[in-house]
């Protein structure tokens, strides 16, 4: 099993590019077992967000609709 906690120390995040020059931005790193991590790109050394393939598939999806 892994340790997400353990992978985001050396987690390699990116910002879409969809995200211009404003402050309202988000940063995406992939994890192992297709996991992926999402933090606010403001606050690098803050919480992040850990989802299963699951749950970013659902997200990604309410996004587009929005």
């Amino acid at each position: 099993m892994t340790n997400p906690q353990r992978e985001l120390t050396g987690a390699v995040w990116r910002k879409s590019s969809h995200s211009g020059s404003g402050d309202q931005c988000v940063e995406v790193a992939p994890l192992s077992s297709d996991l992926r991590a999402v933090r606010d790109s403001k606050d690098p050394g803050g919480p992040a967000l850990v989802l299963t393939p699951s749950a970013w598939r659902n997200l990604l999806s309410a996004i587009k609709e929005a």
